[in-house]
C-alpha cells in the first residue's frame, strides 16, 4: 500500500524555500493493544473522573486543568487560557544551521519523519540532499506543530531526506548524574573482548535480521483464545552456572563462537582443565572392550 501523506511544509534556509511532503517513519499502531474488561461478564469498562473530595464522579464539561504549584494548591487555567499559549502551528521548518552528523547525540532522537519533494521541489530536494550528503552536514531548525515548538535535525538518507525531532537540553539527562566508579581495565581482558567484538562485527546494521517475540507469541495466543483453545504458561528454564571471572566469560564466550581466544600465558578455562581431548577420550572408553575382545579369541 502506498504511503500517505501526513502534511505538507516547506524546509527553508536562506532564501531557498523546498517544498516537501510528511511521512510518519514508523508505525505505533503495529504495537498490541488490549481493553480493559469486567472479569465478571467480559463487557467493556469506561473510564471516570471521580471529585477526591466529594467521593462523586465527575463530568467532562465539568473539569479543568491546573497546576500544583505547592502542595494541594493549585492555579486554574481554561481551555481558551491554554490555547492562547500554545505555539502557532506553522508550515515551515526553518534552518538555522548546518552541523556535522557525528556531533549529534542519539540521545536527543525523538520522533522521525520522512521528507519527499511535493510539486515543483524535485530539483531544489535533490540538491539539497546532495548537498547535505557530501558535506556530511545536517540542517538544524525549528518547526512547530500540535501547538509545541521542536528542534528538527534534516539529514540524507538513502536517495532522501529524514527530519527528525530532537530533544531540547533539558530534557535530556546527563549520564556525568551517575556514580559510575573509574575501574582499570587489564591488557589481557582488552584483548579478548575486542577479539570477541571483531568475531561478531558486521559491515552495517540490518534491522530486519530482529524479530519482536513477544510481540509474534502475543498475537499467537490472541489466535489461539479466538480459536478456543486453552493457553497454558510454560516454566522459563532454569539459568546455567554464573560465570564470576571476567576472563572466563570472555573466553567462553568465544569458544562458544568458534574462536580460539589470543594465545597468551593465562590459564586455560575452569570448565576444560582435567579434561582430555575428544579423540583420547573416545579410545579410553573402547580399551576395556578391546581387552575383552582379545580375551574371548585367546
Amino acid at each position: 500500500m502506498a504511503a500517505r501523506s501526513i502534511a505538507s511544509l516547506t524546509v527553508s534556509f536562506g532564501l531557498v524555500s523546498i517544498p516537501v511532503k510528511l511521512y510518519s517513519a514508523t508505525e505505533a499502531s503495529r504495537q498490541i493493544s488490549f481493553n480493559l474488561l469486567h472479569k465478571g461478564c467480559g463487557s467493556r469498562l469506561k473510564q471516570q473522573y471521580v471529585c477526591a473530595r466529594e467521593e462523586i464522579p465527575v463530568a467532562r464539561n465539568d473539569i479543568v486543568k491546573g497546576y500544583e504549584f505547592a502542595k494541594d494548591q493549585y492555579v486554574m487555567f481554561t481551555p481558551e487560557e491554554l490555547k492562547a499559549l500554545e505555539e502557532a502551528g506553522t508550515h515551515s521548518a526553518d534552518i538555522t544551521e548546518f552541523v556535522p552528523i557525528s556531533s549529534i547525540d542519539p540521545v536527543y532522537f525523538d520522533k522521525a519523519y520522512y521528507l519527499a519533494p511535493d510539486k515543483g521541489g524535485a530539483k531544489p530536494y535533490a540538491l539539497f540532499a546532495k548537498a547535505l550528503r557530501e558535506s556530511k552536514r545536517c540542517a538544524v531548525g525549528t518547526w512547530a506543530s500540535h501547538g509545541k515548538q521542536h528542534i528538527v535535525m534534516i539529514r540524507p538518507v538513502d536517495d532522501g531526506l529524514v527530519m527528525q525531532q530532537l530533544l531540547y537540553a533539558n530534557e535530556v539527562r546527563s549520564i556525568g548524574d551517575l556514580d559510575i566508579p573509574k575501574t582499570d581495565v587489564r591488557d589481557a581482558e582488552l584483548k579478548l573482548a575486542q577479539q570477541l567484538i571483531d568475531q561478531q562485527a558486521s559491515s552495517r546494521f540490518d534491522p530486519s535480521a530482529y524479530k519482536d517475540e513477544v510481540s509474534e507469541r502475543v498475537e499467537a495466543a490472541i489466535q489461539r483464545k479466538v480459536e478456543g483453545e486453552q493457553i497454558t504458561v510454560a516454566e522459563e528454564p532454569g539459568g546455567g552456572a554464573q560465570i564470576i571471572d571476567l576472563m572466563e566469560a570472555l573466553r567462553a564466550s568465544l569458544e562458544k563462537k568458534g574462536a580460539a581466544p589470543a594465545k597468551g600465558k593465562a590459564a586455560a578455562p575452569a570448565a576444560t582443565r582435567g579434561r582430555k581431548p575428544p579423540k583420547q577420550a573416545a579410545e579410553a572408553e573402547a580399551a576395556p572392550a578391546k581387552r575383552k575382545v582379545a580375551k574371548r579369541a585367546k
